[in-house]
């Protein structure tokens, strides 16, 4: 046998033969273009919509944001101005008064504000009854009250259980500005930012903290909205303790009405 017989050429139908078109093949599936899942196309649209929908919310919150902040500060200045009046109003009737011989009576506060001094110990059921519809569920919670013939009967009620008085502009604003919580979707929200108090209470056109607050003091016409909106205040224990809560302010205790004093409590425990 011949060396020609033992390497001979390979014929056309060995693999080695047909190797070259099936490379020639892959390198012209590789240049060709990549096909995009239509998956992949529809959620690169989406989320350019939301991303031009998103800017022109915040382009149209900053404008709004623009003119409510002069808004805001005029009302201000209003607010100031009708508060320095009326104090000033007071001083000057007070003095003509007394050059009369005479003394001022002041008009009877349309505003209080009630503080839970004591717990649920031997409390009647009916009294019970009458501390949740007042939304005063914890020790030291606070709420403002409108002062009418419905509120005061039912303070009566429960008087051994709470203390409560009239509020000042300083003891409203502080409350509201330091531990003022709002209502918000069922929810207990600070009040960081007026676009809460707007979000809440903006078809009163109460759009702002300052708004909220001249709606308390002077017992406006939406006010219980307003105070619906608040949550009850979370007070702290007054600072030196409570002296005697089983008896009445009268007789040196904490319980019942202290009227004006009250302020004085407040920023014990505020």
């Amino acid at each position: 046998m011949s060396n020609r017989g033992l390497f001979s050429q390979p014929s056309l139908a060995s693999p080695l033969a047909v190797r070259l078109p099936v490379l020639s093949a892959t390198m012209s599936a590789e240049q060709a273009p990549a096909v995009v899942p239509e998956t992949l196309l529809k959620k690169r649209k989406r989320d350019e919509q939301w991303a031009a929908a998103k800017s022109s919310q915040l382009a149209a919150a900053k404008s709004r944001n623009a003119k409510n902040r002069t808004l805001i500060f005029k009302r201000a200045q209003q607010y100031q101005e009708e508060y320095q009046r009326q104090e000033k109003e007071l001083i000057s009737l007070k003095r003509e008064a007394k050059l009369k011989g005479g003394f001022y009576v002041e008009p009877e506060p349309k505003l209080m504000f009630v503080v839970r001094i004591r717990g649920i110990n031997d409390m009647h059921p009916k009294v019970r009854k009458i501390m949740q519809l007042l939304r005063l569920r914890q020790i030291f919670n606070g709420v403002f009250m409108k002062v009418n013939k419905a509120t005061v009967n039912m303070l009566r009620r429960v008087e051994p259980y709470v203390t409560y008085g009239y509020p000042n502009l300083k003891t409203v604003r502080e409350l509201i500005y330091k531990r003022g919580y709002g209502k918000l979707n069922k929810s207990r929200t600070a009040l960081t930012d007026n676009s809460i108090i707007e979000e809440a209470l903006g078809k009163y056109g109460i759009i702002c903290i300052e708004d909220l607050i001249h709606e308390i003091y002077t017992v406006g016409p939406h006010f219980k909205e307003a105070n619906n909106f608040l949550w009850p205040f979370k007070l702290s224990a007054p600072l030196g303790g409570l002296t005697k809560k089983r008896n009445h302010y009268v007789e040196h205790g904490d319980a019942g009405n202290r009227e004006a004093k009250l302020n004085n409590l407040v920023r014990q425990m505020n």
